[in-house]
C-alpha cells in the first residue's frame, strides 16, 4: 500500500519553491537554492531574528539567511533527536513512519522505501541535494542519505559521541549472536 505522503510531500515542496518568490517561468529558467538548517536544543529565541533585540545576542549570518528567504513561527518541534528529523526529511508525523525514538546503531530501523525523503522530492525537479550533521534515520546502507536522496553526506548518523560508544564493551548489546568488537 502506497503511503499517502506521495500526495502530501510533492505539494509541500512545490509550496516551498512557490514561497520563496519563484514562478513557474523562472523555475523552469533557473531554480532558487534552498538552504533548510535544523538545530538541535535551540529555541526560537536564541535566533535574532525571531527575538528581534529583545536578547542580549546576535545572529547576523542566519539572520540574513531569513531576511532573504522565510521565516517559520508556526511549527511543533518532536522530543526526540529521530522523530524530529523524520518529520522534517519526510513530511510527516513521526507516529505514521514509525521512528519515535533514537535508533541503536546495527539495527535495522529506518526510513521506509516507501517515504520519499525530501531529498528524493528535490531530485525529481532537477536539484544537487546535501545533508550535513546529524542524520539519526539508521545506519543500514539501505537507510543512507546518499542512497535517500542525497547527492553528498558528511556528518554522524546518530548523535555526536556515537564513535566514542564502542568503547563501552556492553554497546551495543549482541547482534546477531555477535559482540560489537567481534563483528570488525
Amino acid at each position: 500500500m502506497k503511503s499517502g505522503c506521495y500526495k502530501t510531500l510533492p505539494a509541500l515542496a512545490a509550496a516551498v519553491l512557490m514561497t520563496i518568490g519563484a514562478s513557474t517561468g523562472a523555475l523552469a529558467a533557473k531554480k532558487p537554492n534552498i538552504i533548510m538548517i535544523f538545530g538541535d536544543d535551540i529555541g526560537q529565541d536564541n535566533i535574532s531574528a525571531y527575538h528581534r533585540g529583545m536578547l542580549d545576542y546576535d545572529t547576523p549570518n542566519i539572520d540574513r539567511i531569513a531576511a532573504e528567504g522565510a521565516l517559520f513561527t508556526d511549527h511543533y518541534a518532536q522530543q526526540s533527536c529521530t522523530a524530529g528529523r523524520a518529520s522534517f526529511a519526510l513530511g510527516q508525523n513521526p507516529f505514521r513512519t514509525g521512528l519515535l525514538t533514537i535508533g541503536m546503531p546495527g539495527v535495522d530501523h529506518g526510513v521506509r522505501e516507501e517515504d520519499p525523503t525530501i531529498g528524493e522530492l528535490l531530485k525529481n525537479y532537477g536539484y544537487q541535494t546535501g545533508q550535513f550533521g546529524k542524520n539519526h534515520l539508521g545506519d543500514l546502507n539501505k537507510y543512507l542519505p546518499t542512497v535517500r536522496g542525497f547527492d553528498r553526506f558528511y556528518g554522524n548518523l546518530y548523535h555526536l559521541n556515537a564513535e566514542q560508544e564502542p568503547e563501552d564493551y556492553d554497546y551495543p548489546a549482541k547482534f546477531e549472536g555477535k559482540s560489537f568488537r567481534d563483528q570488525f
